[in-house]
């Protein structure tokens, strides 16, 4: 993880304009490093969510947000020397681009994979809920002789332990 020094200096590094083709094409290898460890890093999340180990995929966030703001960080320099780039290194740029939307893909598999987990959980929970509202609620009968159900707005608050 960087220090906040580290993180300004980064910042700095990366307001600067890429000047040389030396500079761009370490700029890009850079990038591409960046992207490898990140990649590497949301597999490893994904891989842990679909195993239902989400406790061990939460420990990888640091290091993911990390990754992250260098990578935005070195995409902000590319981008404000786009010009430069296309004249100095158009291939490499072109390279650049393709493996930027193989790595989005990627990207998009870890997000649908995150939001399934969530939208599962979240379902559990409000099972759960609902279970609990349901037996702790009086047992009726309507006017149609049939059993009222509880309100939606009768259900009951549910504490979870995070640390099991």
């Amino acid at each position: 993880m960087s220090t906040p020094q580290q993180t300004a200096a980064q910042a700095t590094q990366a307001a600067r304009r890429i000047e040389t083709a030396a500079d761009a094409q370490q700029v890009i290898a850079s990038l591409g490093s960046i992207m490898d460890s990140l990649l590497a890093t949301v597999e490893e999340e994904t891989k842990l969510v679909r195993a239902g180990r989400l406790h061990d995929a939460s420990a990888l966030e640091a290091g993911k947000d990390d990754l992250a703001r260098r990578y935005m960080l070195e995409s902000e320099r590319i981008k404000n020397s786009k010009g430069f780039l296309k004249q100095a290194l158009p291939d490499q740029l072109a390279a650049l681009r393709e493996r930027h939307d193989m790595f989005y893909a990627l990207l998009q598999i870890n997000m649908t994979v995150l939001a399934t987990a969530h939208a599962v959980s979240e379902g559990i929970i409000r099972g759960v809920s609902g279970e609990m509202t349901r037996k702790t609620s009086p047992s009726t009968y309507g006017s149609g002789g049939r059993a009222n159900t509880p309100s939606s707005r009768a259900m009951l608050p549910l504490a979870i332990s995070r640390s099991l």
